[in-house]
């Protein structure tokens, strides 16, 4: 089988579409697998690194907003439409998916024109515009979420698969939990937090965390993390400022990005992260109690709504964008773990929401259009 997927942009987008790959090749190992991208995205790092070849092409958001940056990637944006059926007639793939990004539009329209069979997932409850756009074009549309359904006016191409994911749930001994942690230059004895805003980093997190960590608040407890590639020089620098080695820090290790989340994911006690539908799906799938600051109200992506998910169910606390602050953030960490039993409990809770042999599902959709 020949195979586009089209994602860009951030590792909610990105990270799917190499999940759908690894099933693709799991199942036929002589597929030809490429990526379609940008060259400014976190892809041109996750997609060699999984192992796939990632060509690149001109994409913005389309705006109507008038100056001349937007003239500019409009006209940009215009031009990668032409980039990407170049691509799509050349490569003469057996499906087009698009897992999320402005890369979709123009990779997967040109494809419709040209025939070839396409298909999106949608990981969010509340669609994205591409998706949307899209709609009337599209072979098949699968949603990670069944609220999804209500955006949609042909239902006969809707199918729920719930969502990609590498992160799955892992059982470690203690003494591989030990290893991991000592390769981290952390403790087995200690709970371990992991804190991350997703690939690009989340500043309302990280300026939370930074005051945290120069006052040790986290004495009874270590932590993970991962600052976003844009923003760990920038902390690196506030650190200098008060004489702290960013990779000496006691009980804390500071990454620009984790590589290996399903590992680490699997051996923390807490999660502290933005709410996007993909971490969501992974805390749920790991079964671990969090903590949520939701990226502000989009239209394409209310993390609000979805944080709310799993504190309805008792599996999660919620700390908005407006209010979180290195003393809030660090109360809620302390009251969680002054109660092991409650604490296991909200790991259990996360766990009825989860989703499992979702790549199973899409792999199944995807051989029923392709011929």
């Amino acid at each position: 089988m020949k195979v586009i997927i089209a994602a860009a942009g951030t590792g909610g987008h990105i990270n799917p579409g190499i999940a759908i790959a690894n099933k693709i090749k799991e199942k036929e190992p002589d597929s030809e697998i490429i990526f379609v991208g940008t060259e400014r995205g976190i892809e041109n790092d996750l997609v060699p690194r999984a192992g796939y070849k990632l060509k690149t092409v001109e994409a913005y958001g389309i705006s109507k907003k008038i100056s001349i940056e937007t003239l500019k990637r409009n006209i940009k944006t215009l031009k990668g439409f032409g980039q990407a059926k170049k691509i799509v007639k050349e490569f003469n793939p057996d499906i087009v998916i698009g897992t999320g990004g402005y890369i979709c539009g123009g990779t997967l329209l040109s494809a419709s024109k040209l025939g070839i069979p396409t298909m999106i997932h949608e990981s969010n409850a509340y669609p994205g515009k591409a998706t949307k756009f899209l709609e009337k074009k599209l072979t098949k549309i699968l949603l990670g979420f069944k609220d999804a359904e209500d955006y949609f006016n042909d239902k006969s191409k809707l199918v729920v698969t719930g969502n990609p994911t590498k992160v799955k749930e892992q059982s470690f001994s203690k003494e591989e939990k030990a290893k991991i942690l000592s390769e981290l230059g952390l403790k087995e004895n200690l709970p371990t937090i992991l804190v991350f805003g997703g690939s690009q980093g989340a500043k309302a997190i990280n300026d939370a965390m930074i005051p945290m960590i120069k006052e040790h608040k986290n004495k009874k407890y270590q932590i993970i993390w991962s600052v976003g590639p844009k923003q760990y020089d920038i902390i690196k620098e506030e650190f200098d400022k008060n004489t702290i080695n960013i990779d000496k820090i006691e009980n804390t290790k500071i990454v620009p990005y984790i590589y290996n989340m399903s590992e680490i994911m699997n051996i923390v006690d807490i999660i502290v992260a933005r709410s996007g539908a993909m971490t969501i799906t992974e805390i749920s799938l790991v079964g671990k109690p969090s903590i949520f600051i939701p990226l502000p109200s989009m239209s394409a992506n209310r993390q609000i709504d979805n944080a709310k998910v799993l504190e309805k169910l008792g599996a999660a606390k919620i700390i908005l964008n407006e209010e979180v602050n290195s003393e809030n953030l660090s109360n809620t960490i302390d009251k969680l773990l002054e109660n092991p039993k409650e604490l296991k409990q909200m790991g259990v809770k996360a766990k009825q929401i989860a989703t499992y042999n979702v790549e199973d599902k899409i792999y199944e959709e995807i051989k029923k259009i392709v011929k």
